[in-house]
């Protein structure tokens, strides 16, 4: 009886602490990883440094100098020189270290090695960043952090630049439009596109910003923000009238930029501009961002008239695409299906398009449309998303990067909120008002008294 109390007395607190460990794992992974993920892996990193480095033959032969002067004191081997340690910088998803590279080494061959390191030290993943010649940063991931998504606190935002997604290694996936003026998003149905699509539109609702949506699927998707929009197009008739007024404010964008430059003698080389963002604030006009969904709807056609109106609107959309950015118009190309056999100017509207996100799409086509021309190894990653992960997606870049971003939840009732309580910063381009989409008004329900009145009677 007495061993059944003792074990009872210590093994129940044990049970309980490791069920306790368990079950906020895996439903509060950084509040373990706060707790005992991050100690752990810490106290494997501290001890294990110098051995794992030279595991992963990331060490130099040690100088001369200092063979002397381990001989000369002590005793001891004298054993490789691993890169130089920084301090061990704690987050709520991880660990960062910088390493001074030694002599001879190179980014590529830490970075070669972050798999090694991700199982040496016990963390979800290992990622190398250059910070300076002879200097990189490992970011140590402790879990998951796109399995359920949480936005930094703090992330670069400002105008035109939304937080709208975490990448695999927990830093935010921010869409800069001056960086990146246009993108093409891809997305077959449940994929999560049109989530990504809510978070853009929710994060410029409450900038200087003029939204535009052309959604031929009859309203349903951009609908719900009609409060932010300064135009919606929901057929692609409407679309052929909208887009040749986008191409007329772009050409008297560009006649306004054009009149700054009357260059006079007296004028001081920082007033000499060629794009909106050099004009003086008082004249700069407001960006425009024009959101296509569904864009294969203005390329199908059915009659010959169809295809003349499709030739028009595919023409002015790759104007837009080649001149907008310097008159303050950028594009957000969204779809489930682009490729060539789409028809003519869809491969040249592609190629000015310079972000690209892809989600899971039904065919690797559309995948290699997407990435395949920027970032090669980009396409089978995107067609390994699986059905069950709604809003993950592979973003690319020009320059051969690409990375796995999430979007997290937001209900549409959420982001139609926000786009009513932005709907005061719409800003007035009187081109654009015949577009201008109606908004039912809400009625506001009188509230009953706490106390009914009772009449005075004598």
């Amino acid at each position: 009886m007495t061993d059944v109390t003792t074990l009872l007395e210590v093994g129940g607190p044990l049970a309980a602490l490791g069920g306790g460990a368990a079950y906020t794992r895996a439903k509060y992974p950084a509040v373990y990883w706060s707790a005992v993920g991050g100690p752990i892996s810490t106290a494997r990193l501290l001890s294990s440094y110098s051995s794992v480095m030279e595991a992963c033959g990331l060490t130099v032969a040690p100088s001369r100098l200092r063979v002397l002067a381990v001989k000369a004191t002590t005793r001891r081997e004298v054993r490789p020189v691993p890169p130089r340690r920084g301090l061990i910088r704690p987050t709520s998803t991880g660990l960062r270290i910088r390493l001074r590279l030694a002599p001879g080494q190179e980014p590529a061959d830490v970075a070669a090695s972050a798999e090694r390191l991700r199982h040496a030290w016990g963390v979800h993943a290992v990622y190398v960043t250059t910070i300076k010649p002879g200097v990189v940063e490992l970011r140590l991931v402790g879990y998951d952090v796109l399995r359920r998504v949480r936005m930094p606190r703090k992330t670069d935002a400002g105008l035109l630049k939304v937080p709208v997604a975490l990448r695999e290694d927990a830093t935010p996936f921010v869409r800069d439009y001056r960086t990146v003026p246009h993108q093409l998003t891809l997305g077959a149905t449940l994929s999560g596109k049109s989530m990504y699509l809510r978070h853009l539109i929710t994060g410029l609702a409450p900038q200087a910003v003029a939204l535009v949506g052309i959604d031929c699927k009859r309203g349903v998707e951009l609908a719900p923000f009609a409060a932010r929009l300064s135009a919606l197009a929901t057929d692609p008739d409407e679309a052929a009238e909208l887009l040749p007024v986008l191409v007329k404010e772009m050409e008297d964008r560009y006649d306004l930029i054009k009149a700054r430059q009357g260059i006079a003698p007296d004028t001081a080389d920082e007033e000499i501009t060629s794009d909106i963002w050099g004009l003086p604030e008082s004249e700069r006009p407001v960006p425009v961002v024009l959101f296509v969904d569904e864009v294969a709807e203005l390329f199908l056609t059915a009659t010959r008239k169809d295809e003349e109106r499709r030739d028009e609107m595919v023409t002015q959309l790759i104007r837009l695409a080649q001149l907008g950015r310097a008159a303050g118009i950028y594009l957000e190309v969204c779809g489930q299906r682009f490729g060539a056999e789409l028809g003519k100017g869809a491969t040249m509207l592609r190629a000015q398009l310079t972000g690209r996100v892809c989600h899971r799409v039904n065919d690797e086509a559309s995948a290699k449309m997407a990435l395949g021309d920027i970032a090669p190894d980009a396409g089978p990653a995107a067609c390994a998303i699986a059905p069950e992960l709604p809003g993950l997606a592979v973003a690319g870049d020009t320059s051969g990067g690409w990375s796995r971003i999430r979007t997290p939840y937001l209900s549409l009732g959420d982001a139609a909120e926000i786009c009513r309580e932005s709907a005061h910063l719409v800003p007035d381009l009187p081109a654009l008002k015949p577009f201008r989409p109606d908004v039912p008004v809400r009625l506001v329900e009188t509230p009953a008294p706490a106390v009914l009145p009772h009449p005075v009677t004598d």
